[in-house]
């Protein structure tokens, strides 16, 4: 990590020359945490239908490695979907995603839960936030409704995701496809 805060700019030009990703906010930098192989799975199957699903539409899904950027810093979302343009670029990061969907790690359960959220939710576009606890199966998705509230529904024992912002409807066999049950 670098001895001196950084500017967003600092921290982009920085961050090409290092071997392993790091979030930014207000100056600090954030080493990431690598996944386990049931994490990574669960990322996947996510992508893979959800970038099925958005095939034809001005919508495109990004998983892992691209940034979210915020007013004062980067995040790593592990899939997030952005509906500003249908083809990618040379872009480094997403300003406007609509969906974010984060993978619990028990190193990052707490941050990802109440941190993370509360600096994704200064995003103007953002609409749906969802987390995943892998070796509960548990899924929690967060919707912005009137008012700016965001509610809860646990869709945990439903059997299927439900994601109304890009009115998507996942069962819950596919989003865990090749991941074992309970604790690893």
């Amino acid at each position: 990590m670098p001895l001196h805060k950084m500017t967003m700019a600092e921290f982009l030009a920085w961050e090409e020359e290092q071997p392993e990703r790091h979030e930014f906010y207000r100056g600090e930098t954030y080493a990431m945490v690598g996944g386990t192989l049931r994490h990574n799975r669960v990322i996947l199957n996510l992508a893979s239908r959800i970038g099925d699903h958005l095939d034809g539409t001005p919508c495109q899904v990004f998983a892992e490695n691209v940034k979210a950027e915020l007013s004062e810093g980067f995040l790593y979302p592990d899939v997030m979907v952005t509906c500003g343009k249908a083809e990618a670029g040379d872009e480094q990061t997403i300003t406007d995603p609509k969906l974010v969907i984060e993978v619990l790690s028990p190193s990052t359960r707490g941050y990802d839960k109440r941190d993370k959220f509360i600096l994704y939710r200064t995003l103007p576009s953002l609409r749906e936030y969802v987390l995943i606890d892998t070796t509960k199966r548990q899924v929690e998705v967060f919707t912005l409704a009137e008012a700016g509230a965001w509610l809860l529904t646990d869709q945990t024992g439903t059997g299927e995701l439900v994601l109304g912002s890009i009115d998507l409807k996942l069962s819950m066999a596919l989003v865990f496809k090749g991941v074992e049950s309970g604790a690893a």
